[in-house]
């Protein structure tokens, strides 16, 4: 007997019918002999009802309450799929994240996973029970509700998958599986059989939104095999698993596309050791990530310090460096909210050679100006101009995925 953790999404749970759809094939996988842990996420939408509702009551609300209020969603379909596993006849136990219990940090809205305490869960499947999870919430050494960020759910399961040491782990969602491209961008973008862990990564972070990147970094990290797939069909769907030799063979795995950015520059800044900490540390410490930096080669003792934020950050993290420009001697703060991040990603660039002079030639031929450029070992990222955001990733995929770097 196998042990499979499903992990159901919003889509999936979006209501009653679907929710009974969702028992139907977890019932199933239990009659073929499988123990099942479900994690189930808030029906759809209404984890932005629930977020609206507290702010109509009082925006500056306690971020303890909002986490209490917001892990009610999950609950509701926690217990409303286990009532619909019972009235098909397999017994079900619904639990909540303290029940399980999975133990976070006190950082409410974005909690870490610092342990995971399986023997109720463990307890509940040797009496040939299923177990529902909610997921997206844990509970803190203090005894607070936590929730775990915008796709916690999917953290949920892998983690659990992992604590468990299921055999595998199956992401449920409404689409088919990972593409090598949005196909509402690029028409041609096919399913991908496999994909490895740090190509699923890159992906994750670079706005590809078929997982959570924290659920494929604890994959990765304790050698869970994830299976995403669509809940609407039985289809086979794409294999997020470890590295084979044979992936180095595929150039570019996938083009994605973030147009979540803005682009802040502060302009003539000292050019001399301390000044890029004074400039990010009060940034990091506001809790904006940045991404992309660029620092222009200095000119009369001066340079130009570029960066990326996400778009929901940009006031914040304009804010801050407005208010520390002057502490470092800096001159204007630019900013640009029309941009976009384009990346290809995939192993075969660790053996390949020419993929970014291919990459910035597909560009350049469309009439794409490149503004910051970002590599890693099997990524290349490029900003530029949002408006010519779609173009650059037909452009890409039609060069570099469907044809030949």
């Amino acid at each position: 007997m196998t042990l499979i953790v499903q992990k159901y999404g919003g889509t999936s749970v979006a209501d009653l019918p679907r929710i009974q759809r969702v028992a139907a094939r977890i019932a199933r996988t239990r009659r073929e002999g499988h123990d099942v842990v479900a994690v189930v996420s808030a029906m759809a939408g209404e984890t932005n009802r629930l977020v609206a509702l507290g702010n109509a009551a009082f925006p500056n609300h306690a971020e303890r309450e909002h986490d209490v209020l917001l892990t009610t969603g999950e609950q509701v379909t926690a217990a409303l799929t286990a009532i619909a596993l019972e009235a098909d006849g397999v017994p079900a136990q619904s639990y909540l994240g303290f029940q399980v219990p999975i133990v976070t940090d006190q950082a409410h809205g974005r909690a870490r996973i610092t342990r995971i305490e399986g023997d109720a869960l463990r307890a509940t499947l040797a009496c040939g029970r299923v177990a529902v999870v909610a997921g997206f919430q844990g509970i803190a050494a203090d005894g607070s509700v936590t929730t775990l960020g915008r796709g916690g759910s999917d953290t949920t399961a892998v983690a659990l998958a992992a604590a468990l040491g299921a055999d595998t782990c199956e992401i449920y969602t409404d689409v088919d599986g990972v593409f090598t491209s949005d196909p509402r961008i690029v028409p041609g973008a096919h399913k991908l059989e496999r994909i490895a862990h740090d190509e699923m990564l890159e992906l994750a972070g670079l706005g590809a939104r078929v997982l959570h990147i924290r659920s494929v970094a604890f994959a990765k990290r304790y050698g869970v095999p994830l299976h995403v797939r669509s809940s609407f069909h039985d289809g086979e769907g794409t294999w997020v698993v470890k590295e084979e030799a044979s992936m180095e063979e595929v150039m570019v795995a996938g083009v994605a596309c973030d147009s979540n950015q803005a682009k802040l520059t502060l302009e003539r800044v000292p050019d001399r050791p301390g000044v890029a900490a004074k400039v990010f540390g009060p940034i990091a410490a506001s809790g904006i990530v940045v991404d992309m930096i660029i620092q222009n080669a200095s000119a009369e003792g001066l340079t130009d310090l570029t960066f990326t934020v996400p778009q929901s950050d940009y006031e914040r993290a304009r804010a801050v460096v407005e208010k520390l420009r002057a502490d470092v001697g800096g001159g204007e703060v630019r900013a640009d909210v029309d941009v976009a991040k384009v990346s290809i990603v995939g192993l075969g660039m660790r053996t390949h050679a020419g993929i970014a002079a291919r990459m910035f030639e597909v560009l350049a031929a469309e009439g794409i100006n490149v503004q910051m450029i970002s590599t890693s070992e099997i990524k290349i990222s490029v900003v530029i101009a949002a408006k010519y955001a779609e173009l650059a990733v037909r452009a890409l995929h039609d060069a570099l995925v469907d044809g030949t770097a």
